[in-house]
């Protein structure tokens, strides 16, 4: 009986209070999509991020905002950050880090990339063969299941 009667008390209560309800009793986590770009020679994209702990080389990526779908938000920072254009983008993995999601895609960039944005130190792209020594394990696997 009671839980009927907390159903119906949820049910009838504005949806801006059942928001601030939820958004209070649920535990927060943050989102965000990164990339494995490659170019015509099958090079690909990492970006030498200021924010990055120990290896500043990494995806390319960023956290979505407020209401973006996880594509819009990977072609944004991509543009943002480098001026680059995705061609053939798809979803490879999504994945829960503690509390963090993480999107991963693929996608292809037929453009010349420049860094545009003060979070970035440097980008370059690199054969699979020859990707920087200290650039994390778990990014440096995630390329080789792409493109290895």
């Amino acid at each position: 009986m009671l839980r009927k009667q907390i159903g119906f008390a949820w049910k009838i209560l504005p949806s801006w209070v059942r928001l601030k309800i939820i958004r209070v009793t649920q535990q927060k986590f943050t989102v965000s999509a990164a990339a494995v770009i490659t170019n015509g020679e099958g090079k690909v994209l990492l970006l030498n991020h200021v924010l990055r702990p120990l290896s500043g080389w990494g995806l390319p990526g960023g956290f979505l905002t407020a209401g973006e779908q996880p594509e819009e938000a990977i072609r944004r920072e991509i543009r943002e950050e480098t001026g680059l254009e995705l061609d053939n983008v798809r979803m490879f993995r999504v994945r829960a880090l503690g509390s963090h999601v993480e999107m991963l895609f693929r996608a292809d960039t037929a453009g010349e990339a420049r860094v545009l944005s003060n979070e970035i130190l440097d980008l370059g792209w690199f054969k699979i063969d020859e990707l920087p020594k200290d650039l994390p394990k778990s990014q440096k696997n995630v390329i080789k299941q792409l493109l290895g």
